[in-house]
């Protein structure tokens, strides 16, 4: 812990629960956590303790430097030999036990005066604290339980009874089975008597007590004795403490409720039902439980839940979920209680009036409108906790609408379907709450059992309606779009309800919907399922089998030592709500008649559309045939380009259709998906725009010059139309027309799965394959044989093996060659006894840190445990070994990089990385790219549209292998790369579109799209926007001195771009980051290659459409496992403080490490060549100070951000820079502020110092800057750094262009610009009026000869560096011009930091492959390095504080602070940050992000409070704040506080 102010003592209770200092309480052997005495109870809880202020003085934490430790925990050695120190203890204690029991039951037994019986009582209750349960020999409980029993009921003394209870609570609490023998002698009667009596508090606090431990054990005796009202009936006279123990009675004996004679527990429903209204949240979860144990009950009988109705538990159950203060109740009881409503209102018709009548609908559409949120909220709670409650949701609303009539030959409404009939207006007030939502939910990405479960709702709704509002409804609601969509889906079971909803609409209401049913394609989907290739998609013997729990309640109740227990059965989607098919007890096989969906089909076209549709020459629609003519014209015109060349021309045309199309797009008349994507008007536009390589197939891309060059003036022409003025285009960009659109097409048309496993929580597994290891998830079983064609290679053990999920096939064939490799052994080792480890050792395979981080892999021999899965006592051990092993490990190509890669990997060259073997899975190659678990999903998902559960696991594959023949094809892509990187750089001699326009030839999305997909189009259209708008500027720019050249402008200041791009944001897709979500919620998400292959090929290569808080969480997963991924993830802000601490300090290791604070750059290179290669949390204290912790390490990255931005070091361009000694500085003046940010001094090649600055130790600092970055992000810190974008594109991996030069120089590069712009109309004039040509006008610069600028080769500001020699590149002139502008370019931004660059990124891979920052823009990559900017709104700071200890949000104080640092300027509010959490940015997310809360308490002074400063503890970003008289005096303290206190960390 570390605190910054004056000293003084404070209190422990302030403090998280891992931060305070260890208690040898902790450690006492009594299982009890409420037994003892009530305090324990509030102990237990943080709602007590901060009402709690006893003073205690903080404990300071020195120690030594490198010493592991969590923060203030005690070190295992001392906590092993306190356990030892108890056991002794205990062991002398017991063996007097016995005697002293045998005295205390003969004192008892005989008549006795009252002191003497309460000295032995009181002994009594001594020695059954201290005992164990050897201690009680047999009898001895059941001698004692009677004279107990019989003192209880003495009502003489107070004393006496006091005694007797605890004694009885103690005796349970050591001896659990004694509670058979008290309620044999009729205790259970006496404690209940005592509490109707109530005539002693504590008297009566010690029943709750014993009953309790007594309810255990013995439920059904406690039940009949009438221990529920007895305990409930004065509830209200007892702490928040005893009140929760008297909840746990309840909640025991509802575990074991009869199904006979109910009575007993039905009349405690009242008195349950007024609890749910109290504030206490453990106390509320415990009455849900009780409620719907006592619901679940009695759900058999109607009359019973027509009782339950009367006692007013819907009016309260429905009171309490309406409320918005619910967030604190857990997910599983909230669901429960979903639950309890689907059993009253399915079993009692009172239920259902009262539910109707209640506006149940609006209560449920509060919860249906969270769901496509919940991407952006952290789950503490189960799996995909949410889509449970959603599933709960859909019971309830099935529940709401009975349809017992639909199938029946003689229909005889129901009471239920009688009272919907007489109250229409009910209905329609449901349907207006409820149907947008659910279509919302299905659109969001909604899994297939939520998807079947909205569309059953929406059947019935509209079964059940025959009002116009319905009509209405439905149009707003857009049904025909929603059905086309819901139409793509294979799943018989949906498309039997999509048919059934279609056929209903147009049965009512066919005036209305048949035109728009054809206009948004859901004719053309019906008809598409009477083809023979849908039709054998959609049989029944491939539908899904899934996962969904049978019974909420089962499953909500299940103790927590039986959660393996929860009741989760695999069957048919027809089970999945039970109310309106079979009972779930059935063994189902599907309900669906073979051939539903084609006949349903088949009925609904012969019966509904007319036979003139079917023509496949009749157009469907007008605005149908108009896109195709657009369409026809865009090809049309693809073919007269590739036969003449007339470019402007073409070009010119092209604009004119795309006008007419954005002109369409953007028109009054509406166009439908289905009208957008069959037009073909997308495959055209995307052939056109790429010059035809967009259809070719992957090998066969060649980039001509002469492609790239059309590529380039097609996208400047389609950049123009849609940056145009909006005033055109009915006051809307087109490019966000057209970026929407395809949006909205994208969400109906993708089809990608979410598969969740619900793997059971489970032990560790060992993998044998590809390295033998335990594993936290369950293994694929396979057996391994040779093909029958295969000669060359041996045969593999016949025996079945457990592999690795996640592993590679690169790493399974490691395991299996050298087994099955016929030739010489020396030749195997060389070939795949290193390279083979190092290239798929555990941190570089896909499953990465997956297999080796998750869980301890204790059940393993510790030689079977590759280098990096050691165990965290091993981390400070070994360390220069370890160090080698891990580099040699990153030096390796990495399996996962060549996955995310979309270009060649750079190990294309001498190396044999070739495959050596083929895989074979049921006669289909696998591919190289996926882990196993991914080829076997791939396989499966052809057939079902989801993959679930036991059978992947249990079943055993058998794989065939083979060898590999040649790799002709992996040389010929490599070539493919390097030629196109070869013309891309010098079409047009500008350098800027190696990274754009060569980029659209070898893209390649998700690589189980056909191509021939409409969603390929439109990702691919998305691509390319996406890359347009992000050259927005370089390609108008390109555009202004192509004019200039050709004469069409002559003022170079016409250069100046007034675009701005379009927010990134739009370009993000909401349903696929849903998806993306919900994936990575899943159990086998622990590696991104347990995830379907769309996730990775998509992330990979269109990384826009998903949010940032996704990519942080996927990017963790990638590059660090789920060990790490869940730390320091943003989206876990909200989490509590105690659980997220826990989870760091428990699950992974921490290095503590002594830095100097005059050498803070020497202790970060000694800290980095330790630790940078670990898996540990670094935790700094510096040298003489007591602090250590979150704080003093935020700080330490500061101070390192700043001493590499101080000037002299020869890392940095430093003429744009200014230099700085302001108050955010003033320990480190002489910094750099660079406006543009930094980016790095170019260095000659043939230079080794400059101004006394050796090049060696320039490159030293890039290589620990390198490393620094990494582990910063690896342990999720925030860095003080203001990298220029330019610097953060060389980071990911991109290519920059002369025109990033303006980006972190912009008087330089717009120079170089116009230079540029010269030297290409001097060339445009030569060629067409010949060589010989001079025109002195048109080569000056800004009326100034070029030669009269007396410019030499060498690099300005940067004498040294010479950029040419030879005669013709001495002094620049209008001929060599050209030349110059290449070579300042290539010097600044290519060659003179190239070096640079590459020690960075070797310094950065010694922590994680630098490749997986790759899906993250330059903008994103800043948030996640350097934090947010700074958002200091005042309700949001209201929102994410935390006032405690004497302070609420209305308290002066607080208002007055909060308003002061409100106003605080920049530099202020850095300090602020700085001084409270260490750093002087907020992490990303902002306040909301800061773990654990800000949180800001009353600092209790002496004699006045003005004299006080206010402190705080980093740790825990805890501001101790007096209570000033005024708010300028806070402010004058809190800015003297903030001054002083920087620089150290002591106690307060």
């Amino acid at each position: 812990m570390e605190s910054r102010g004056q000293k003084r003592p404070e209190i422990d209770d302030e403090l998280p629960a891992d931060k305070r200092a260890c208690s040898s309480l902790e450690f006492r052997p009594s299982t009890s956590s409420s037994s003892q005495t009530p305090m324990n109870s509030m102990n237990s809880t943080s709602e007590n303790n901060d009402h709690m202020d006893t003073e205690s003085s903080d404990h300071s934490e020195g120690g030594e430097p490198e010493k592991d430790s969590a923060y203030d925990s005690c070190d295992d050695s001392e906590e092993d030999q306190r356990h030892s120190d108890l056991r002794d203890y205990q062991r002398r204690r017991a063996s007097g036990d016995h005697g002293k029991f045998q005295t205390i039951l003969s004192s008892l037994s005989e008549e006795v005066d009252l002191s003497q019986q309460l000295v032995m009582l009181t002994e009594l209750c001594e020695v059954l604290s201290f005992c164990t349960e050897d201690s009680l020999s047999g009898d001895t409980p059941n001698l004692l339980s009677p004279i107990l029993v019989k003192l209880a009921r003495d009502e003489t003394s107070a004393d006496i009874m006091l005694l007797a209870i605890r004694a009885m609570t103690y005796l349970c609490d050591v001896y659990p089975r004694s509670s058979a023998y008290l309620v044999r002698h009729d205790a259970v009667p006496a404690l209940c008597q005592r509490l109707l009596a109530i005539e002693y508090l504590d008297v009566a606090e010690q029943c709750l007590q014993a009953l309790e431990k007594l309810s255990r054990e013995q439920p059904l005796a406690c039940l009949q004795a009438g221990a529920i009202m007895a305990v409930l009936n004065y509830i209200d006279f007892f702490s928040t403490s005893i009140q929760r123990v008297a909840l746990s009675t309840v909640v025991n004996i509802c575990k074991k409720l009869p199904s006979e004679c109910p009575s007993p527990f039905m009349e405690a429903v009242p008195t349950l039902c007024n609890l749910l209204q109290y504030e206490d949240p453990q106390l509320v979860e415990n009455v849900a439980i009780c409620l719907v144990r006592i619901t679940e009950r009695v759900s058999q009988s109607s009359e019973m839940l027509d009782e339950l109705c009367k006692h007013g538990l819907i009016r309260q159950a429905t009171h309490f979920m309406s409320l918005n203060s619910r967030t604190t109740l857990s997910q599983p009881i909230y669901n429960g209680l979903i639950g309890l409503l689907v059993k009253l209102s399915s079993g009692s018709v009172v239920a259902f009036r009262t539910l109707y009548e209640l506006n149940i609908s609006s209560i449920l559409k509060d919860k249906l409108s969270t769901y496509d949120l919940s991407h952006g909220m952290s789950s503490t709670h189960v799996v995909d906790g949410h889509c449970y409650q959603v599933y709960e949701v859909l019971k309830l609303l099935n529940e709401l609408l009975p349809t017992s009539a639909r199938n029946q030959d003689a229909p005889q409404l129901s009471d239920k379907e009688s009272f919907l009939v007489n109250q229409p207006d009910l209905l329609q007030k449901f349907g207006r709450d409820i149907l947008p939502l659910l279509i919302q939910v299905v659109n969001s990405g909604a899994n297939l059992y939520i998807c079947y479960g909205c569309l059953s709702v929406i059947n019935k709704l509209i079964y059940l309606s025959t009002s116009d509002m319905l009509v209405e409804l439905l149009k707003n609601a857009n049904i025909s779009s929603f059905l086309a969509g819901v139409f793509t889906r294979k799943d018989p079971h949906v498309l039997i309800l999509a048919l059934q909803i279609a056929e209903l609409i147009l049965q009512k209401f066919s005036d209305f919907f048949l035109d728009s049913f054809i206009k948004e394609g859901v004719f053309f989907a019906i008809d598409a399922l009477l083809t023979p290739e849908k039709c054998s998609l959609v049989t029944l013997n491939k539908c899904s089998r899934l996962v969904f729990p049978v019974s909420s309640g089962t499953r909500l109740l299940s103790d927590s030592s039986q959660k393996s227990a929860s009741k989760e059965v695999l069957r048919c989607l027809c089970y999945a709500f039970p109310g309106s098919s079979p009972s779930v007890s059935e063994k189902g096989s599907c309900m669906l008649e073979k051939d539903s969906v084609y006949n349903l089909a088949k009925h609904i076209r012969t019966k509904y559309f007319a036979p003139e549709l079917y023509d496949p020459e009749k157009v469907l629609t007008d605005v149908l045939q108009k896109l195709r003519t657009f369409s026809a014209s865009l090809s049309d015109l693809m073919n007269m380009s590739m036969n003449s060349y007339a470019p402007d021309q073409h070009e010119e045309k092209f604009y004119g259709i795309m006008h007419q199309v954005m002109e369409k797009l953007s028109g009054r008349e509406p166009i439908s998906t289905f009208e957008f994507i069959e037009s073909g008007i997308l495959k055209s536009l995307m052939t056109y725009l790429s010059n035809d390589q967009y259809s070719r197939q992957k090998g066969e891309l060649i980039a001509a010059k002469s492609d790239i060059y059309a590529v380039e003036k097609r996208f400047e022409v389609f950049a123009r139309l849609l940056f145009s003025s909006a005033d055109t285009f009915s006051g809307e960009l087109p490019i966000l027309t057209l970026i929407r659109r395809l949006q909205s097409s994208l969400s109906t048309l993708e089809n990608f799965p979410v598969i969740l496993s619900h793997i059971p929580k489970q032990k560790n597994s060992f993998a044998t394959v590809p390295y033998e290891r335990c594993t936290t998830y369950p293994c694929i079983k396979a057996r391994f044989v040779r093909d029958k064609e295969e000669t060359s290679l041996g045969d593999s053990s016949e025996d079945v093996l457990t592999v690795d999920p996640f592993s590679s096939l690169d790493a399974i064939e490691g395991y299996l060659w050298p087994k099955v490799n016929a030739k010489g052994t020396s030749h195997i080792k060389s070939a795949t006894g290193v390279e083979g480890k190092s290239e798929c050792g555990p941190l570089q395979s896909p499953s990465n840190a997956s297999s080796s981080q998750g869980g301890s892999p204790s059940t393993c021999e510790p030689e079977s445990i590759p280098p990096n899965t050691y165990e965290p006592e091993s981390m400070s051990m070994d360390l220069p070994e370890l160090k080698e092993t891990v580099e040699k490990e990153l030096e390796a190509p990495s399996e996962e990089d060549t996955e995310m890669k979309e270009q060649c990997p750079l190990s294309c060259s001498n190396e044999d990385t070739s495959p050596k073997l083929l895989f074979y899975l049921e006669g289909k190659q696998l591919e190289r790219s996926l882990t196993l678990y991914q080829a076997i999903l791939q396989q499966q998902m052809n057939e079902h549209e989801i993959v679930i559960g036991s059978k992947l696991w249990s079943k055993v594959y058998t794989l065939t292998y083979r060898r590999a023949v040649g790799q002709e094809g992996s040389d010929k892509e490599c070539l493919d790369s390097t030629e196109r990187s070869a013309v891309s750089d010098k079409a047009g001699g500008c350098m800027l579109y190696t990274s754009f326009f060569s980029s659209m030839f070898p893209c390649e999305l998700a690589s189980d799209l056909e191509k021939s997909s409409p969603t390929y189009d439109i990702i691919y259209l998305l691509k390319s926007l996406e890359s347009m708008n992000k050259y927005i500027v370089f390609l108008k720019s390109r555009q202004r001195i192509c004019a200039f050249a050709e004469g069409k402008i002559n003022d170079l200041d016409n250069f100046q771009i007034a675009v701005a791009p379009v927010s990134q944001n739009e370009f993000l897709s909401s349903k696929l980051t849903e998806k993306l979500e919900q994936q990575m919620r899943d159990g086998l998400a622990v590696s991104v290659g347990g995830m379907p292959l769309w996730c990775n090929q998509l992330m990979a290569s269109c990384h826009f459409l998903f949010s940032f808080e996704v990519k942080c969480k996927y990017f963790r997963l990638a590059a660090f496992g789920p060990l790490l991924g869940q730390l320091h993830s943003p989206s876990h802000s909200d989490s509590g403080v105690t659980s997220d601490r826990r989870l760091s300090s428990g699950s992974l290791p921490r290095q503590k490490f002594l830095v100097f604070r005059n050498r803070i750059l020497d202790s970060a290179a000694q800290m980095m060549d330790l630790h940078a290669c670990q898996k540990v949390l670094l935790e700094v204290e510096y040298d003489e100070e007591v602090g250590t912790g979150l704080g003093p390490t935020l700080e330490f990255y500061t101070l390192v951000s700043h001493e590499f931005q101080k000037s002299g070091l020869g890392m940095w361009r430093e003429d744009g820079g200014s230099f700085t000694s302001g108050t955010s500085h003033a320990e480190n003046p002489g910094i750099m502020i660079c406006p543009c940010g930094l980016f790095p001094r170019p260095w000659s090649s043939t230079m080794d110092s400059s101004d006394g600055i050796q090049f060696n130790d320039v490159i030293k600092k890039f290589v620990l800057l390198g490393k620094i970055v990494g582990k910063a992000l690896q342990d999720g810190r925030v860095l003080d750094l203001h990298f220029s974008k330019a610097f953060y594109k060389l980071i990911l991996g991109q290519e920059l262009g002369l025109y990033d030069i303006q980006s972190f120089d912009p008087v330089f590069g717009r120079t170089l610009l116009e230079f540029k712009a010269l030297a290409e109309r001097k060339r445009f004039l030569e060629s067409v009026h010949g060589e010989n040509t001079t025109f002195d006008f048109d080569s000056c610069f800004r009326k100034i000869r070029i030669e009269d600028l007396c410019l030499d080769f060498t690099l300005p500001g940067y004498p040294d560096f010479v950029l040419a020699s030879g005669l013709e590149h001495i002094m620049v002139n209008s001929t060599n011009l050209e030349d110059y502008v290449s070579l300042m370019a290539d010097a600044t931004i290519n060659a003179g930091i190239s070096r640079q660059v590459e020690a960075f990124k070797s310094g950065f891979n010694q922590v994680f492959p630098i490749e997986n920052l790759q899906i993250f823009t330059e903008e994103e990559l800043e948030r996640l390095l350097c934090g947010e900017r700074d958002s200091w709104a005042f309700n949001e700071l209201l929102d994410h504080i935390k006032f405690d200890h004497g302070y609420t949000a209305s308290s002066p104080p607080i208002v007055n602070l909060l308003e002061i640092i409100h106003k605080f300027n920049q530099e202020q509010r850095r300090a602020f940050l700085q001084f409270v959490t260490g750093a002087p940015r907020l992490p990303p997310g902002g306040f909301a992000s800061l773990n654990p809360k800000l949180t800001i308490v009353r600092k209790h002074s002496g004699n006045s409070a003005d004299l006080d400063l206010p402190s705080v503890m980093t740790c825990a970003n805890y501001l101790k704040l007096p209570p000033y008289s005024s708010k300028e005096k806070m402010k004058e303290k809190l800015l003297y506080a903030i001054k002083e206190g920087q620089g150290s960390f002591h106690l307060s």
